[in-house]
């Protein structure tokens, strides 16, 4: 989930940068900044399904 979030805020950086929108807290960097952070986030195991993780951990206590 927090992989499409980060793609849905790289796009928005994308079109304010081709479009020279600057707008005081949202500016390109900004945005770019909060991708990031989104797509490092999900690379380390945060934003997924926890019932999964719970399913998981069961079955391997049987």
């Amino acid at each position: 989930m927090l992989a499409v979030a980060a793609a849905i805020i790289f796009g928005l950086a994308l079109l304010f940068d081709l479009a020279d929108i600057q707008s005081d807290p949202f500016d390109y960097a900004t945005l770019v900044t909060l991708g990031l952070l989104l797509l490092s986030l999900h690379l380390a195991g945060f934003g997924g399904t926890a019932a999964s993780w719970r399913a998981r951990s069961r079955s391997r206590h049987r």
